[in-house]
């Protein structure tokens, strides 16, 4: 079954807001180039997702100059997709579907920031729409909100997906996934 790696709002709009000083990983380029390296190792479809605001003035506004990704990521090659998106899920307002169906891509694996929120909306949303989908905790990030620490809503997400949604992985285990 054909795979694509979904790389969901790795970008420096976050690190451009003040709650970056909390995210759960500064460091998230490290894990997410990693599963990029493999992916194109074997010859799956790497996908790029940039959440966009336009008009709100904000960090996601295309217009400030942040909605990029993070300049420490592997860089898309050409031929692979960079999509930008308006919701919270990488499907609703982009083209990410028909991409996924002409590649033949059954498999999905997930990663980016906001654990809670894109990433794992569009977990859900892949296994409603057919796909295998696998959830690259170690290669998610979050911050605090309210009294629940990044940890405990890492915590959270990976529970309510797993064996429902998707299949919780780490990067260690996928990096064994074979050409």
């Amino acid at each position: 079954m054909k795979r694509a790696l979904i790389v969901i709002d790795v970008q420096e709009s976050f690190r451009a807001r003040p709650l970056w000083e909390e995210i759960s990983d500064p460091e998230i380029a490290r894990p997410v180039n990693r599963l990029v390296r493999g992916a194109r190792e074997r010859g799956d479809l790497v996908v790029w997702v940039l959440h966009t605001a336009p008009g709100s003035g904000d960090v996601f506004d295309p217009e400030l100059g942040h909605v990029r990704l993070l300049e420490e990521l592997e860089q898309p090659l050409p031929g692979e997709p960079v999509l930008r998106k308006t919701s919270h899920n990488a499907f609703t307002t982009t083209n990410l579907q028909q991409l996924l169906t002409e590649a033949g891509v059954g498999e999905l694996w997930v990663c980016g920031i906001r654990t809670e929120q894109c990433v794992e909306t569009t977990a859900r949303l892949g296994s409603d729409l057919g796909y295998e989908v696998v959830f690259v905790v170690d290669a998610t990030a979050t911050n605090p909100i309210g009294h629940l620490s990044a940890e405990a809503i890492i915590e959270r997400t990976t529970a309510v997906l797993r064996d429902r949604f998707a299949r919780i992985a780490t990067v260690d285990e996928l990096a064994a996934t074979p050409v």
